[in-house]
């Protein structure tokens, strides 16, 4: 499966930047979306909006103020399924994936890799 990392970071210590190290651990592809240009792991976090086909999952690492210039670009990715990290619970934009089809959850990236439940 494929995984957008949006928030991410080349700094260890953040939770997005060990995301990116267990997706690829569990064996998943990884794009990344972080604030600036840099690498995670061998994975290249891009400023801009890029292309990703097929994406099977969007995990966020952004506050709910922050999410909001994304929301037409998550929309038109079209993933099966949004997580909204512990923190990134955002109402409105829940609201917006519900009226595309778009699943979402309120969950922890990390423990459901742990747990086998990704």
């Amino acid at each position: 499966m494929k995984t957008l990392v949006l928030g991410a970071s080349s700094n260890p210590e953040r939770y997005s930047n060990k995301a990116v190290f267990s997706l690829l651990q569990h064996g998943h592809q990884v794009e990344a979306i972080g604030n600036k240009q840099d690498v995670a792991h061998g994975v290249t976090i891009h400023k801009e909006l890029i292309h990703v086909p097929d994406v099977h999952t969007v995990t966020l690492y952004l506050n709910p103020k922050n999410q909001e210039i994304y929301y037409d670009y998550i929309v038109t990715l079209n993933p099966k399924r949004v997580i909204f990290n512990p923190g990134t619970e955002n109402r409105d934009l829940q609201e917006l994936l519900h009226q595309n089809q778009i699943q979402f959850e309120e969950a922890c990236t990390l423990v459901l890799l742990a747990t086998h439940q990704y």
